[in-house]
C-alpha cells in the first residue's frame, strides 16, 4: 500500500510504513534504522584526496575515484557531492573554483550535478593538447607479452580521461579488444560478450592460458607497465614513442627510439625477470626447461634472436655489433655481409664484422679521428660516418616538448628552423641551400642518416662556414644538405655542443652563453593551438600574469560587402536594417495567443541535461533576452525544457521543447498561401528585391494572459517569454496572418509574402524604384525590422523558397537537384516518404510525376512488404 506513496525520501517512506502498519494492527519491522546524515565533517573524517591543479590529468582522475569513493563510504546525498569535494580543492584548484561561483552564484554552482562538475574539471586541467595526446595513447593502446594486468589498469584509465572515445560501453570494449594480442582477441569476439567486466574476466583467463602453453612469454610482474602504444607508422616518418612512463600525468614523446621498441622493451622486462629469478625472488614454479641461450622457460629449440643484429645465438647485451640491425645492410653496402659462423668464433668488437680486430676497426678510427665528420683531412674516403635525424612536419614538431622552432635569418636569407638535441649534425634543405651563396664541400667520408622512419638517406658534401644570426649575434655552423621536410635547417648535436647551447623545452628558449658571459635567451615558437575566444575572466587573469595583449581590429579589405549606403532608395530608410531588434515590439493588430483544449492541465518537464559549454552559451542567451526585455522570470505552473542546434556558422540556436504545450494547443487553421499560386504572380517581371525579416517571431507580442503558457525551465531559473517564440504550433500562421494584414494594399500587385520573406517584383526599374520605396516606407511605419545580410535588392535573379526566378520564367534551384540525384536509397518507408516530400516539391516541372513516383508511394503502404529494388 504504501508504494502508491513512491518517490519519496528514505526517512519519510520509512516513518509512512511505521505508520500504515500500526493502523492495521501490525507490528513496525524490527531492525530498520535511519541511514545517518552524511555533513562535512563525516565527509572529511573520511579522509578524502585533495587537489591543487597541478597534479595532471591522471591525478585528477586520482582524485575523482577517491572523491566518489568517500561519497559511497558516507553515504553522501547527490545534491552535497559537489559541494563537499569543492571542499577538497587547494591553491590553484580553488582560485577556479571561486571563480566559478562568481559566475554562477553559491546557489547554482554547488548545485552543479557531480557529473557536470567532473565536465568543468576535465575541460580545465585535462588541456586540449592533453587529453589530444591521450586520446591517441588510448586508441594505440596495445598489451604486451601477457601484462594483462597493466593492459587492464592503463585502459580504465585512459576510459576515464577520453569520454569522447570510450562512449558508449560498446565503442569501450571494442577498444580494449582491439588492443589484446591476435589469438587473445580472436577468442574474447568469438565470446560475443557484451559486459566489460566479463570480458576482462575471459581476456585474464584465456592470457594465463596462454602462458601455461608457452604461446606467451611468462608475466614480468604486476606492478610493471606493459602497456604499450605506436602512435606513428613507420610510412609517416614521425619520431616514435611508447607510453611506459609508470603514473606519467601525460605521454611524452622519447627521443632517439629504436624502431623495435615494443620487442625491445618485452626482452628488457624478461632480463630483468630473470634477473630477480636468479636473486631468489619471485622465481619460476612451472615445469618448462629454462633456456641457456634467453634465459627464459620455454620448450624446444630456441628460436629468439638478438634485438640488434637479428642473428641467433645471443642476446642483445652480449652483442658485438654496436650498431642496430636495420643499419646493418647501410653499413655492410659494397660488400658481403660477414655471416655468423659455428662454434665460438667472434668478430670486432665495434662493427661485428670478422678480420680485424677492434682496435683496427675502420669505423673506430673514423670516429676518434674525424671530429665533427666535416674534416678533409685524410683520405679514407670510402670510410662512413652515421648520423641521426628526424623528418618532422612543422605542426608535430611545435607540438613536440623536446624541441624549439623558429625563424631566423641564415647567411641573410630568412629561414625556418628546428633546434633538435635529437638530431647529430646540422642539416639544410637541398631546395634553401641553393639560396645561400655557397658552394659545397666534398665530405672526407660520406654521412648515412638515418631518419626517424628507420630509413637511410646518404649524404656527400657539407657547406662549410655558414652564418645564423640569432638576435643579433652571428654563430658559424656547417650544414649537410639533405632531403628535408618542412624545415629549411636542422640544428643538431654538433652546434649545440659546440657553443654549449641549452634547449629548454617547456620554456621553448635556446640558451646560448656568449663570451662576455652573459646569455644569450632566444625564444622560439610556442606549441599548443591557439585560442579562439577567451573569456573576460580569463583575459584579466592573463593581463594581471603579465602577458602581452594586443588589441587589434582585423577587416577584409578585400571583400566586396555591400552597404546600404550604396544602394538606391535603400540608403534612406537605414532604420529599417538595424544591427539589432531594439526591444520589445509595439503592440500590433495581430498578437500571439495560446488557446488551450478543454479540461488542459500545466504541463512541466525537467531541464534537459546540457554540456559545460551549452551552459555557458545557455547563461549568455538569457542574459540577452533579458536585456533586450524578451523574457521575464517566471513563476508559471507551466515549463519546457531547453536545448541547443548547432547553425551552419558554429554557434549555438536556443530552443525550447514546447511539443508537450503544442498537444493541448488548439490548432489555428489560418492557411498558408501555396507555392504555386505565388508564383503565378511573378509572370513578366524583370527586377526584385527580397527582404527578410529579423528574428521576425520576436517581433510579434504574445497576448498577456498567454505569456505564463511560453514558461520554459533553465539551470539558471524559470523564464517566461513576452514575444513569440519559436517552436510554438500556431506560430507560423500568426505571423503570416500579421503580414498579410500589413501588406494587404500591396499583395498580389508587386509583392509577395511568406512568413517572414518579402519577394517586391517589377516590369521595370521605374517601377521597381516606387514599389520598393512604398514597402520600405510601410516597414518603418510599422515599426517592423529587416537583416540586412539576408536582403538583395535591385537583383535580375532570386533565389526564393527553393527556387530560381527571373524574367525567363521559375527554374529548379540546381542545389535541390544536387540534394534529390545524391539521396542515399531508402531503407524504410519513413524515409521513402522524405524523398517523396522533396521531389514532390517540384513536381509541377516533372510531367506525370504520380505516374513515375507510383512504385515508391505504394512502399510506404501499411500492408505492403517493404522491399527495395529496380522497377
Amino acid at each position: 500500500m504504501y508504494q502508491t506513496f513512491l518517490p519519496l525520501n528514505r526517512e519519510l517512506e520509512s516513518y509512512l510504513l511505521v505508520y500504515f502498519l500500526s493502523l492495521i494492527g501490525q507490528p513496525a519491522p524490527q531492525n530498520q534504522p535511519h541511514p545517518p546524515v552524511c555533513t562535512f565533517k563525516t565527509f572529511m573524517d573520511c579522509k578524502p584526496q585533495t587537489f591543487s591543479g597541478t597534479e595532471g590529468a591522471v591525478g585528477l582522475i586520482r582524485w575523482f575515484e577517491k572523491a566518489e569513493s568517500v561519497f559511497a563510504i558516507c553515504n553522501c546525498p547527490a545534491g552535497d557531492r559537489v559541494k563537499f569535494a569543492a571542499g577538497t580543492l587547494l591553491d590553484g584548484a580553488l582560485t577556479w573554483w571561486n571563480a566559478q561561483v562568481q559566475l554562477l552564484g553559491i546557489e547554482a554552482a554547488n548545485a552543479t550535478t557531480w557529473d557536470d562538475f567532473k565536465e568543468l574539471m576535465r575541460e580545465e586541467y585535462c588541456p586540449r593538447d592533453e587529453i589530444a595526446k591521450l586520446e591517441n595513447e588510448y586508441y594505440h593502446l596495445t598489451m604486451v607479452g601477457s601484462e594483462i594486468e597493466a593492459y587492464v589498469k592503463r585502459s580504465y584509465e585512459l576510459a576515464d580521461l577520453c569520454p569522447n572515445l570510450s562512449r558508449p560501453m560498446p565503442r569501450r570494449i571494442e577498444l580494449f579488444i582491439k588492443g589484446l594480442p591476435p589469438r587473445v582477441k580472436g577468442l574474447v569476439t568469438a565470446a560475443n560478450l557484451n559486459n566489460l567486466t566479463q570480458i576482462v574476466r575471459l581476456a585474464h583467463k584465456i592470457v594465463d592460458q596462454e602462458v601455461e602453453s608457452d604461446s606467451l612469454p611468462p608475466r614480468i610482474s604486476s606492478t610493471t607497465t606493459a602497456a604499450t602504444t605506436s602512435t606513428a607508422s613507420a610510412a609517416d616518418g614521425k619520431r616514435k614513442w611508447n607510453g611506459t612512463d609508470k603514473g606519467s600525468n601525460s605521454t611524452q614523446p622519447q627521443k632517439k627510439t629504436d624502431t623495435g621498441s615494443t620487442r625491445s622493451f618485452s626482452q628488457t622486462a624478461s632480463v630483468n625477470q630473470n634477473s630477480s629469478n636468479r636473486s631468489g625472488q619471485g622465481s619460476y614454479a612451472g615445469k618448462l626447461p629454462l633456456c641457456s641461450k634467453c634465459d627464459l622457460h620455454h620448450k624446444g629449440q630456441c628460436t629468439r634472436v638478438c634485438y640488434r643484429c637479428n642473428r641467433p645465438g645471443h642476446k642483445a647485451r652480449d652483442c658485438r655489433t654496436t650498431l642496430p640491425a636495420q643499419q646493418q645492410p647501410a653499413q655492410q653496402a659494397g660488400r658481403q655481409q660477414p655471416q655468423q659462423t659455428q662454434g665460438n668464433q667472434k668478430g670486432c668488437y665495434q662493427c661485428g664484422a670478422e678480420g680485424h680486430f677492434k682496435r683496427d676497426c675502420p669505423q673506430l678510427r673514423q670516429n676518434t679521428g674525424g671530429g665533427n665528420g666535416n674534416n678533409n683531412k685524410g683520405n679514407n674516403a670510402g670510410n662512413v660516418a652515421r648520423g641521426r635525424g628526424f623528418v618532422l612536419g612543422a605542426g608535430e614538431a611545435r607540438n613536440d616538448g623536446n624541441v624549439v622552432t623558429g625563424t631566423f635569418s641564415v647567411n641573410g636569407v630568412i629561414a625556418s628552423i628546428l633546434f633538435d638535441s635529437g638530431a647529430d649534425w646540422s642539416y639544410v634543405s637541398l631546395e634553401f641551400s641553393s639560396r645561400l651563396g655557397l658552394s659545397p664541400t666534398l665530405l672526407v667520408m660520406k654521412h648515412i642518416v638515418e631518419i626517424a622512419n628507420g630509413k637511410t638517406i646518404e649524404a656527400t658534401h657539407v657547406l662549410l662556414g655558414c652564418k645564423i644570426d640569432l638576435l643579433g649575434q652571428v654563430f658559424d655552423i656547417d650544414l649537410i644538405p639533405i632531403t628535408l621536410g618542412s624545415f629549411d635547417v636542422i640544428v643538431g648535436m654538433d652546434w649545440l655542443s659546440k657553443y654549449q647551447a641549452e634547449i629548454l623545452c617547456k620554456e621553448k628558449i635556446i640558451r646560448v652563453p656568449l663570451p662576455s658571459g652573459e646569455f644569450l635567451s632566444v625564444q622560439g615558437h610556442r606549441s599548443g593551438t591557439p585560442v579562439s575566444i577567451v573569456s573576460a575572466m580569463k583575459a584579466q587573469k592573463y593581463l594581471r600574469k603579465g602577458y602581452p595583449a594586443v588589441l587589434a581590429l582585423v577587416t577584409d579589405s578585400s571583400s566586396d560587402e555591400r552597404k546600404i549606403e550604396d544602394l538606391p532608395v535603400v540608403r534612406e530608410y537605414p532604420d529599417v536594417f538595424p544591427e539589432e531588434l531594439p526591444g520589445l515590439p509595439p503592440h500590433r493588430q495581430v498578437e500571439f495567443q495560446i488557446d488551450l483544449a478543454p479540461a488542459a492541465a500545466p504541463v512541466a518537464r525537467a531541464p534537459y541535461r546540457l554540456a559545460p559549454g551549452e551552459l555557458q552559451e545557455l547563461s549568455n542567451q538569457l542574459q540577452e533576452l533579458l536585456d533586450r526585455g524578451f523574457i521575464r522570470p517566471s513563476s508559471s505552473p507551466w515549463g519546457a525544457p531547453v536545448l541547443f542546434v548547432k547553425k551552419k556558422d558554429g554557434s549555438f540556436r536556443m530552443c525550447v521543447d514546447y511539443r508537450e504545450l503544442n498537444k493541448v494547443t488548439i490548432k489555428n487553421r489560418y492557411p498558408l498561401p501555396r507555392i504555386d499560386d505565388l508564383f503565378d504572380q511573378l509572370q513578366g517581371s524583370r527586377f526584385y528585391s527580397k527582404i527578410d525579416l529579423r528574428s521576425g517571431y520576436h517581433q510579434v507580442r504574445v497576448r498577456e494572459e498567454d505569456v505564463p503558457k511560453t514558461a520554459f525551465r533553465t539551470r539558471y531559473g524559470h523564464y517566461e517569454f513576452l514575444v513569440m517564440p519559436f517552436g510554438l504550433t500556431n506560430a507560423p500562421a500568426v505571423f503570416m496572418d500579421l503580414m498579410n494584414r500589413v501588406c494587404k494594399p500591396y499583395l498580389d500587385d508587386f509583392v509577395i509574402v511568406f512568413i517572414d520573406d518579402i519577394l517586391i517584383y517589377s516590369k521595370s526599374k521605374e517601377d521597381h524604384e516606387r514599389h520598393l520605396r512604398l514597402i520600405l516606407e510601410l516597414l518603418r511605419r510599422e515599426q517592423l525590422y529587416a537583416k540586412f545580410s539576408k536582403c538583395d535588392f535591385w537583383i535580375r535573379e532570386v533565389h526564393f523558397l527553393g527556387h530560381i526566378v527571373n524574367e525567363l520564367g521559375i527554374h529548379v534551384d540546381p542545389a535541390k537537384i544536387d540534394a534529390i540525384r545524391n539521396w542515399a536509397a531508402p531503407k524504410n518507408p519513413s524515409e521513402v516518404r522524405q524523398f517523396l516530400g522533396l521531389a514532390g516539391y517540384y513536381r509541377r516541372f516533372i510531367q506525370n510525376f504520380s505516374k513515375i513516383a507510383q512504385p515508391l508511394t505504394s512502399l510506404t503502404q501499411k500492408k505492403v512488404v517493404y522491399s527495395w529494388g529496380t522497377k
